[in-house]
């Protein structure tokens, strides 16, 4: 059987302007452990490092960059939850601003689209009840 990602590790790199905030913010929201700053290559003045406080999972890199998102992002982050409404409260309490007013609806799925502090788009999803 193939490994997951066979050729290495795999990591999800989030642009940003303030790798502070989006530490706190990006931790918050996935429940993961920031790299303190000046730890490794993780942790300087352009990158910090986010990994799972159990080790299981995809490691996260934050990656500061001077210019400002200015159009949709071209891969999300899906955030899966068997209570759509009280996820969504809990990373709007974290500084993520809602774009949708309504959930969306699919296929009995239910979503809403939202962005972290620095603008990029995420999508915090319910699953059919089935």
């Amino acid at each position: 059987m193939p490994q997951p990602y066979p050729n290495g590790e795999l990591v999800i790199v989030i642009d940003c302007s303030d790798l502070d905030g989006a530490a706190r913010f990006w931790s918050g929201v996935l429940g993961y452990e920031d790299s303190p700053p000046g730890d490794g290559p993780a942790g300087s003045e352009r990158y910090r490092g986010l990994q799972p406080e159990n080790g299981v999972g995809i490691d996260v890199l934050l990656q500061r960059v001077p210019d400002v998102k200015s159009q949709k992002n071209r891969l999300h982050l899906d955030l899966r939850t068997p209570d759509l409404d009280t996820e969504v409260r809990r990373v709007l309490g974290l500084g993520a601003s809602l774009l949708t007013s309504e959930p969306v609806a699919e296929d009995g799925w239910l979503w809403h689209i939202l962005a972290d502090p620095d603008g990029n788009e995420f999508c915090v999803l319910q699953p059919p009840a089935d």
